[in-house]
C-alpha cells in the first residue's frame, strides 16, 4: 500500500505540476521546513514562501517585542487608576446584580445595600460567609423598618391627639415651677463635660484591638463606646475621655464617623493617634483587665485608668494583659470575688458597665453600690462582707458545703425512692 502511495505521488509531481508551476516551486506545496526561523519573534503575514522570497520582503515582518514596548510606552499614567476604578465599579455592579438575583429567588438578603457593605461582602472569601453576612444585614434592615413604622404610627397618633385637643380647648396650667426642656439639660451636660476636659480626671480607652475583632464585634464595641460617652456626659462629675491610638481612616474611626456623622467634631473628648504611654507618665497609668493578678482594693483619684476597647466573643484571654506587660504598665482587676458569689463564667464586663462602675466609685467610693451595674445573670448575689477576710472564706466554704449537702440529699432521696419499691425478686439461678 505504501509503495502505491509513493508511486502515485511521483507521477503527479512529474506530470501535472511540472507543466503548470514554474521551476523549484513544487516543494512549497508540501509540509516541509524549507528554512530556519530567524532568532527574533516574527509575525509572517504572507503564505508559506521560500527563504529567498522571505528575505526579499522585509516589510512583512513584525517584531512582537518591539511592538509591545511601543504600546506600553504609549499608555498614559493618568489612565491607569481610571481603569482600576472602572474595574472596581464593574465588580460592585456585578455583585449588586447577584445580590438582587438572590433576593428575587427568595433568599434572605437586604433590599437596599450600600457600597461599603458590598465592599465588605467582596472581602469575604467563601460563599457561605457572604450569605451569612447578607442575612445579618437583612435582619438588621427588618428591625430598622419596624422601628421606622412604629415611629410613624406614634407620630400619627400624636397628631390625631393634638387635633382633638385643639377642638376641645383646655385651661392653661397654672404653676410656679419652671419647665426644663431637653436643650437646657444638654447645655448643662455639655458645660460639665467641658469643665472635665480642663480639670477632670482622664480615662483612657485603648483603640488598638481592631485587628483582633470581627466586623460584628467591632460594631458592638462602637455601640458600647457610644453608650459610654452618653453615661459619662450625664454624670455629675464626668471623666475626660481619651480615645488613644485611634488611627485616622481606620476601622474604629470610620465606624465612629458613620454613627456620629456631623456631631463627631463637636464631641467633648480627646481623640488622638498617640498612645497613652506618650501622653501620660507610666507611673500613673493602671491598665484594667480581668486577667490581672492584682486586685483593685480602692479607687485612686490621682491615677489614670486604661480600658481596652475590645469585644471578645471568640474568647481570646490575655490580650489586654499582654499589652500592659509589653508596655511595662501596672494592672488591676475589679474585686468581683470579694463582693459577689461568682462561681461560673468569665469576668469580662462591657465598656458601658465599666464606666458606670468607675463613675459610681469616683462619686461614692462604695463597692457594693458600684457593683450593682454588674448583670445579675452573671452572679448569685452579694457576699456578707466582713472586716476579716478569713470569715469571708469560711462563709464561702460553708455555702459550698451546703450546696454539696443538698446534692447529696437529692441523691439519697432518689436512692430511697428506689429502695421503697420493695425487694427485687430472686433470679432462677440464685434460688437454692
Amino acid at each position: 500500500m505504501s509503495f502505491l502511495n509513493t508511486l502515485l505521488k511521483r507521477t503527479i509531481k512529474h506530470t501535472v505540476f511540472r507543466s503548470v508551476l514554474p521551476e523549484r516551486t513544487g516543494r512549497a506545496l508540501f509540509l516541509r521546513a524549507s528554512h530556519k526561523f530567524p532568532p527574533c519573534r516574527t509575525l509572517v503575514l504572507s503564505l508559506h514562501m521560500r527563504k529567498e522570497e522571505i528575505q526579499l520582503v522585509p516589510s512583512e515582518k513584525l517584531d512582537l517585542d518591539e511592538w509591545k514596548s511601543v504600546m506600553k510606552s504609549g499608555l498614559s499614567e493618568e489612565g491607569r487608576p481610571e481603569t482600576l476604578e472602572n474595574e472596581g465599579d464593574s465588580s460592585l455592579t456585578a455583585l449588586r446584580e447577584l445580590v438582587e438575583m438572590w433576593r428575587l429567588s427568595g433568599m434572605k438578603v437586604p433590599k437596599n445595600i450600600t457600597d461599603e457593605q458590598l465592599k465588605v461582602v467582596m472581602e469575604l472569601s467563601t460563599k457561605s460567609s457572604r450569605k451569612k453576612y447578607l442575612k445579618y444585614l437583612a435582619i438588621k434592615e427588618g428591625f430598622k423598618n419596624a422601628r421606622k413604622a412604629k415611629k410613624e404610627k406614634q407620630m400619627e397618633e400624636r397628631e390625631n391627639m393634638l387635633e382633638e385637643q385643639i377642638e376641645e380647648p383646655r385651661e392653661p396650667r397654672n404653676s410656679f415651677f419652671l419647665s426644663f426642656w431637653q436643650r437646657s439639660y444638654d447645655c448643662m451636660y455639655n458645660w460639665r463635660t467641658a469643665q472635665s476636659m480642663i480639670f477632670g480626671q482622664p480615662l483612657v480607652f485603648d483603640m488598638i484591638y481592631d485587628k483582633y475583632m470581627s466586623r460584628r464585634e467591632l460594631e458592638n464595641a462602637v455601640n458600647q463606646l457610644l453608650e459610654t460617652e452618653g453615661w459619662n456626659r450625664r454624670s455629675p462629675d464626668p471623666f475626660h475621655i481619651h480615645f488613644c491610638s485611634l488611627q485616622t481612616e481606620g476601622p474604629y474611626h470610620n465606624e465612629l464617623l458613620k454613627r456620629y456623622r456631623e456631631s463627631w467634631d463637636k464631641l467633648l473628648l480627646t481623640a488622638t493617634e498617640k498612645a497613652h504611654v506618650e501622653m501620660f507618665p507610666k507611673n500613673k497609668l493602671i491598665y484594667l483587665t480581668a486577667d490581672s493578678p492584682n486586685v483593685m482594693e480602692t479607687y485612686e483619684h490621682d491615677k489614670i485608668y486604661i480600658i481596652g476597647s475590645l469585644v471578645d466573643k471568640s474568647q481570646q484571654p490575655g490580650l489586654s494583659l499582654a499589652t500592659a506587660k509589653r508596655l511595662n504598665l501596672s494592672t488591676a482587676r475589679l474585686p468581683l470575688e470579694k463582693y459577689l458569689y461568682w462561681e461560673v463564667g468569665n469576668k469580662n464586663l462591657t465598656l458601658d458597665q465599666m464606666i458606670r462602675i468607675l463613675l459610681t466609685l469616683k462619686d461614692t467610693g462604695d463597692w457594693k453600690k458600684a457593683l450593682e451595674f454588674v448583670p445579675k445573670r452573671k452572679h448569685e448575689g452579694y457576699l456578707n462582707t466582713c472586716k476579716d477576710p478569713q470569715q469571708n472564706l469560711e462563709l464561702l466554704k460553708t455555702r459550698k458545703l451546703y450546696q454539696f449537702d443538698n446534692s447529696l440529699k437529692t441523691t439519697n432521696t432518689s436512692s430511697s425512692r428506689n429502695n421503697n419499691k420493695g425487694p427485687k425478686p430472686k433470679r432462677w439461678w440464685k434460688e437454692e
